[in-house]
């Protein structure tokens, strides 16, 4: 399944905008809980990481980071993060065995289509190591649609997004729930999930 060129497009022309609403990572719950459950100098891979912050904070609490996206603007802006690696690849195009104590995979696979997420979602549970984590946030709801910028996104139910982690070989464990404002201008349910391989 190749990428959507429509939302890869969006995020081509809006990728300085998404870099100011990501610009100050430093009061995320979340991100701080990523990094506090690993171990010190764990090797991470950023998936969809967009202009980088969340690498770049990975990298400065001292873990090594990979970082992927499929739009060659975001890479460059990950890539000069310091501390990260940055390159360009797919969710087709992760092909790792037992490399990563931790994947953040933070409201990217929603981007997925509804058949495509387990085939993602294997490769995934491969590239984390025994015990690996994976944080996975993803917009809720049911259906598929593109929002008003274009872009298209796949919702889950969280008991939906448990199922098809299980199915993947993973353990959900803590999750959270909230309700944001996104690029597109639109108040968005959410849901984040740890889950271990």
């Amino acid at each position: 399944m190749s990428a959507d060129e429509e939302t890869l497009g969006v995020y081509r022309a809006r990728a300085r905008d998404y870099a100011a609403m990501t610009d100050d990572l430093s009061g995320d719950k979340h991100l701080a809980a990523f990094i506090a459950a690993l171990p010190p100098g764990a090797r991470v891979l950023d998936l969809g990481c967009g202009p980088g912050r969340a690498a770049g904070q990975m990298a400065a609490a001292g873990l090594i980071v990979d970082a992927v996206d499929a739009v060659p603007e975001m890479v460059a802006m990950a890539a000069a993060q310091p501390g990260v690696t940055a390159w360009q690849a797919t969710f087709d195009q992760i092909d790792a065995d037992a490399l990563y104590d931790g994947i953040w995979a933070n409201f990217c696979l929603l981007h997925a289509p509804r058949a495509s997420l387990p085939e993602y979602l294997s490769p995934i549970r491969r590239a984390l190591k025994s015990g690996g984590l994976l944080h996975i946030g993803m917009k809720t709801g049911e259906g598929e649609g593109r929002d008003a910028l274009g872009r298209f996104y796949t919702y889950y139910t969280e008991d939906a997004l448990r199922d098809l982690l299980i199915a993947a070989g993973l353990r959900p464990a803590a999750s959270w729930a909230g309700c944001d404002t996104g690029l597109a201008g639109t108040q968005d349910d959410w849901s984040i999930i740890h889950a271990y391989a």
